[in-house]
């Protein structure tokens, strides 16, 4: 089984997790930029944090054999303080780069006015770059946060089969998927879509432009999760190509609108700007 986790913040995992990743058959990711958990105060701390997504975690990753995107944007939670704004300034120059497969996460954290516009103007800069978009749905007020980002896509620049609109369950599936956009479902041990429920939606509603990942963030969180979903699709019934097509085909369809999916791992050097990933001698 090829796996291709098209969300999941590396950022927040140790090496092991590359490791088990490698070893339940991940070779692909892509790593959206997210809110780290507390509030960054300036604009520059988004730029380290920007490099190291396209500098850091792809070294990392290859050492395991697993190649590494990303997308980049301005989150929606931290689009609400005024003093992260100017990074949207920022964003050109970095959205021309080798690894940057999306402008990602945008959408919806509370829905208020400021994230409106943050959506809005990086829908545009996707479009503007020949980028594909991330969209983020909220976590309360599902189906509200899915109508108000479908508005916002339809009025912008971005062709609707260019957007993946992430975060989905039960209640927003059937809308998403009428819109015309990209599904994506992020699989969880507690909390958003577990294995059965997302088997069940894939029954449902068929394999087509479905995205499953494993998110894995700070918290409770498990970076194996595509891989259990695949397990349990055979178990179900689901044919091999079917898996394939779910945790792999799609993904690479979908990132491949930028033009920018390169899957071939290249060996890298002993370290990474003069540090390594190794402590302590054999």
């Amino acid at each position: 089984m090829r796996i291709f986790d098209p969300h999941i913040h590396m950022t927040s995992r140790t090496t092991d997790d590359y490791e088990a990743m490698y070893a339940a058959g991940v070779r692909a990711v892509v790593e959206p930029s997210f809110w780290l958990g507390q509030p960054r105060t300036s604009p520059a701390t988004f730029l380290d944090y920007f490099d190291s997504l396209l500098g850091w975690e792809p070294f990392r990753a290859a050492q395991y054999g697993i190649a590494h995107h990303c997308t980049l944007a301005l989150n929606p939670k931290e689009a609400n303080d005024p003093r992260c704004a100017p990074v949207l300034d920022e964003l050109p120059r970095y959205l021309v780069k080798d690894q940057v497969v999306a402008v990602g996460e945008i959408g919806y954290d509370s829905m208020t006015p400021a994230e409106d516009t943050t959506l809005a103007a990086q829908l545009q800069l996707a479009a503007d770059h020949g980028l594909p978009a991330l969209v983020h749905t909220p976590h309360r007020d599902k189906l509200a946060g899915l109508r108000r980002t479908l508005d916002v896509v339809r009025e912008s620049a971005l062709p609707m089969d260019r957007v993946l609109v992430d975060h989905l369950n039960e209640t927003t599936v059937k809308e998403a998927k009428d819109s015309g956009c990209w599904l994506g479902f992020s699989v969880y041990p507690d909390t958003k879509m577990d294995e059965e429920r997302m088997v069940a939606i894939l029954r449902a509603h068929g394999p087509e432009q479905v995205l499953v990942n494993s998110a894995a963030d700070w918290g409770r969180s498990d970076p194996l999760k595509t891989r259990k979903v695949g397990d349990l699709m055979l178990a179900e019934g689901f044919t091999e190509d079917d898996v394939d097509r779910v945790l792999w085909r799609n993904p690479v369809a979908f990132y491949g609108l930028s033009g920018r999916l390169h899957l071939d791992v290249a060996a890298t050097d002993a370290t990474h700007e003069g540090n390594s990933i190794l402590r302590g001698g054999e």
